[in-house]
């Protein structure tokens, strides 16, 4: 009777395939992510999602609209689950931010919890926000039904992490989640006699496809 928790981030952008930190910019998606959002939706579909959280920019808002057509819900839009806010390097390639910013910008892809581009968010804070406004609208979950929060890659890591309670210098374990891929989480009870979740798919969905504009990260970012 446990419920799950499915994480799916957003089809392409044209940022993604630059490898552009995209964070709280809201770049539509490009003619792929359309047709990767609606190739994955025929499969999320046999999920029979109990209801689906969005994060309030637009290339999540589209990501979700096939879905939405093929199970007659609505989403209930969160910008608690958008991406990470990345300051300063927003709109900046991964190579362009290392010429600059090399040091913080390798301490950021690797894990460690430091604000990105000077101006914008920890991953701890992308924690929070985010983890919050799931663990609110699980509350309105059955148990044995399905969540889905349509979100972001760097996001969706933060989420992963929190909910399996890894030490945060571990979070760089998780590897991203290519365009339109998802993973899913599901509830355990713990011999405490809490509740838990454990990690049952990750990056589920992929063709294979590469992990494109991931936090704008190495080589696959």
């Amino acid at each position: 009777m446990a419920r799950k928790l499915l994480l799916w981030r957003h089809g392409r952008t044209a940022w993604n395939l630059e490898n552009r930190f995209q964070g709280h910019t809201d770049i539509p998606l490009d003619e792929t992510g359309v047709a990767q959002a609606a190739r994955a939706a025929s499969l999320l579909a046999s999920f029979a999602p109990h209801s689906i959280i969005c994060s309030d920019l637009g290339r999540a808002q589209a990501t979700a609209a096939p879905l939405l057509a093929l199970t007659g819900l609505t989403a209930a839009i969160e910008p608690g689950i958008r991406e990470t806010h990345g300051g300063q390097w927003e709109g900046r390639t991964g190579a362009d931010i290392r010429s600059t910013d090399g040091e913080n910008f390798a301490r950021w892809v690797n894990s460690e919890d430091v604000v990105a581009g000077d101006t914008g968010e920890r991953r701890s804070e992308v924690a929070a926000r985010a983890v919050a406004t799931i663990e609110k609208a699980l509350q309105s979950v059955p148990d044995d039904e399905t969540l889905i929060a349509v979100t972001h890659g760097g996001t969706a890591r933060c989420v992963i992490a929190t909910l399996l309670d890894l030490p945060p210098d571990a979070w760089g374990a998780i590897g991203g989640l290519a365009n339109c891929s998802w993973s899913v989480l599901e509830e355990v009870d713990r011999p405490d006699g809490s509740r838990g979740w454990r990690l049952v798919e990750h990056n589920a969905g992929t063709l294979p496809e590469p992990v494109l504009g991931e936090e704008s990260g190495p080589s696959h970012s």
